[in-house]
């Protein structure tokens, strides 16, 4: 059942299959259209660094990108960083980055910071960030290059070289954080918001 009760469709600035998955299966049909910025030149003319303020202006960045072009939509934004201790990592750029990353994660606990924004005629209406500590367990240069030879190219496309949803799992001993903060969706947040402006049935 759809339950959205906005006058124009809902619109989510990102072209994540899983984010896409998350509002659909709450009964909130998507239009996915990826915002046109440059994260990393938005971050560092930001001087931010703390992993959750870096994740909360990128998601707000893409919200309002896209809610520039289209006035009277809701438009969703999402970010996820990820942290180990200081240090944040970004999506690897190929096989060897993805090596390099889980060789430094594994054995250790990283946080992931999800966040999401709302945009309205260019504004942002909406913020929220969560967060999930995520401890990987010790794994020898074998079994990581087993997961890379499995996982294949799906390991550049998320921050940390992992899906969870997927053959990430097979990484993990230990998560704290709800299911919708992993896949880089705040939905309880962002729902609680949307019922608030009376934009759901329920």
């Amino acid at each position: 059942m759809a339950l959205w009760r906005g006058k124009s469709p809902l619109i989510l600035a990102s072209q994540s299959s899983a984010r896409k998955m998350l509002l659909a299966n709450a009964g909130l049909e998507s239009k996915a259209i990826t915002a046109d910025i440059d994260e990393r030149a938005i971050q560092a003319a930001s001087k931010l660094s703390r992993p959750h303020e870096v994740a909360s202006l990128l998601a707000s960045e893409k919200a309002k990108a896209v809610s520039a072009h289209h006035p009277g939509s809701y438009v969703i934004g999402a970010d996820q960083t990820l942290a180990l201790g200081e240090r944040l990592f970004n999506k690897p750029t190929g096989r060897d980055q993805a090596m390099a990353q889980l060789r430094d994660l594994a054995g250790n606990s990283h946080e992931l910071n999800s966040a999401v924004a709302v945009a309205h005629d260019g504004k942002i209406v909406f913020e929220d960030v969560t967060v999930a500590r995520m401890t990987m367990r010790q794994m020898t240069e074998a079994e990581l290059s087993a997961y890379l030879d499995a996982a294949g190219d799906a390991v550049t496309t998320s921050v940390g070289a992992y899906q969870l949803e997927g053959l990430g799992i097979h990484l993990f001993e230990r998560i704290e954080g709800d299911h919708f903060t992993i896949l880089g969706l705040p939905l309880l947040p962002l729902l609680a918001f949307l019922r608030r402006e009376r934009l759901v049935e329920v």
